[in-house]
């Protein structure tokens, strides 16, 4: 099973700048939204759904998923749905009702609410890298019953994150069973909440840290769609090591009163910002 779109250059740029725009657009909407984050992880999303995971849609939008991914940075969901817009499995109409009562797109993201899209549901920090190593281990078990290859689990964390402790006793587990199909992707934003991660709580030498854990350590610029998913290409799944690749981002990606501002963790663009925003999208 390969991934049904495996687009690559421009055609992925402009993929990760119609997810930010969509994204501009649901929060505005909403007013309301995690709007920085949403954005410094749209070319990693863009580059995993439209070049690197391998699915298949099926009829009536059901999808048969042979790789996974997991959000567990799950304040980060705006990114995803407006992610699930672009591949056309959500109506654009659709994100206007984010955040509303009854409304399919919740703060978080909820399996029960999208489950043929979403793998679980996630939003408490620290949740995430655990499942998927659970995942990825069983995923291993299963092929190696079968004599097959086996398919590879996909999480996103936020940098932020990693200051949660069940994060490194997932990642002593994954090193300790060999998980060699599980690929951690942090988002490396370097802000969280109301403040840069460095002065709340410094993690660096994250690389190391992760090395000394068992992990095969990767960096790359998390801006750069192509950069992205020519790295996830080139690891080496039969070497026995889980891997990590620290996507260095920009929170707010993309619109220039965005970028780097820890108010823009949690925050939403107006009507004359969403204009601003919408143009400086369209333009890069």
């Amino acid at each position: 099973m390969e991934n049904p779109y495996q687009e690559s250059g421009e055609a992925l740029h402009r993929r990760a700048q119609e997810i930010r725009k969509k994204i501009c657009v649901m929060n505005s909407a909403a007013r309301s939204g995690h709007t920085g984050g949403d954005m410094s992880e749209a070319d990693i999303l863009a580059a995993l759904y439209f070049h690197v995971l391998r699915y298949e849609v099926k009829e009536g939008g059901l999808v048969s998923w042979f790789d996974q991914f997991i959000l567990s940075k799950g304040h980060g969901v705006g990114g995803l749905y407006a992610c699930f817009a672009e591949l056309g499995w959500l109506p654009e109409r659709e994100l206007l009702t984010y955040l509303k009562d009854d409304s399919r797109l919740p703060g978080h993201p909820v399996r029960q609410k999208l489950p043929n899209w979403v793998t679980v549901n996630t939003g408490g920090l620290g949740h995430g890298l655990p499942i998927a190593a659970g995942l990825a281990m069983a995923k291993q078990r299963h092929a190696a019953s079968k004599g097959d290859s086996a398919g590879r689990v996909f999480v996103l964390t936020g940098d932020g994150e990693l200051e949660e402790g069940s994060n490194w006793e997932a990642a002593m587990s994954a090193a300790h069973f060999e998980l060699s199909n599980l690929v951690v992707i942090v988002d490396r934003n370097r802000l969280q909440l109301a403040d840069f991660t460095h002065n709340i709580m410094d993690l660096e030498p994250l690389d190391d840290k992760f090395r000394a854990f068992g992990f095969e350590v990767h960096d790359v610029n998390g801006n750069e769609v192509d950069k992205i998913w020519k790295l996830i290409e080139s690891l080496d799944h039969v070497n026995r090591k889980p891997k990590v690749i620290i996507a260095n981002t920009i929170k707010g990606r993309g619109v220039s009163f965005m970028e780097n501002v820890p108010a823009w963790h949690h925050k939403f663009p107006d009507e004359d910002q969403l204009k601003q925003a919408l143009r400086e999208l369209e333009d890069a």
